[in-house]
């Protein structure tokens, strides 16, 4: 075809993706520290379970990472449309289920948005935090490979 303007292929190849590198290291009987970018977050278990209760447990954190990407995304929906974040808030609450293998059985987030928010907000609020990224993460769980050290 002559006279027409050049054409640009996709190739729909994925972008590179970037690592994320940490490490995780024993402190003392069932605490880890992580550090993370230069921050530093450690974990432990409850007495009951026979740790020394420092700190959340991973499961915890799990639940806490959900929790967190969920206020951030909110937050982020709110100052994107010039409304106040104060009062903003998310409670989450998980179970554990009661057969084997151990993991969390259910996860649920409520998020209370600052008031007076009309209802088409709300709405968009709900659509915003329900695609979170670590939502998305679960919804598409990531391959996971785990290898000893030589």
């Amino acid at each position: 075809m002559t006279g027409t303007a050049p054409q640009t292929l996709s190739t729909n190849q994925p972008l590179e993706a970037e690592v994320h590198r940490f490490e995780v290291t024993h402190v003392d009987r069932d605490v880890y520290t992580v550090d993370i970018r230069g921050h530093r977050i450690q974990v432990d278990q409850p007495i009951e379970a026979g740790g020394t209760d420092t700190a959340p447990t991973p499961t915890e954190l799990f639940a806490a990472s959900l929790a967190t990407c969920v206020a951030f995304y909110a937050g982020r929906f709110l100052h994107r449309h010039g409304l106040d974040q104060a009062g903003l808030r998310v409670r989450t609450e998980f179970t554990m289920a009661t057969d084997r293998p151990a993991r969390v059985a259910s996860v649920h987030v409520t998020v209370t948005p600052p008031p007076g928010l009309t209802e088409q907000r709300r709405a968009a609020l709900l659509a915003v935090t329900s695609r979170c990224t670590v939502h998305n993460t679960l919804h598409q769980p990531p391959e996971i490979g785990i290898d000893l050290a030589p």
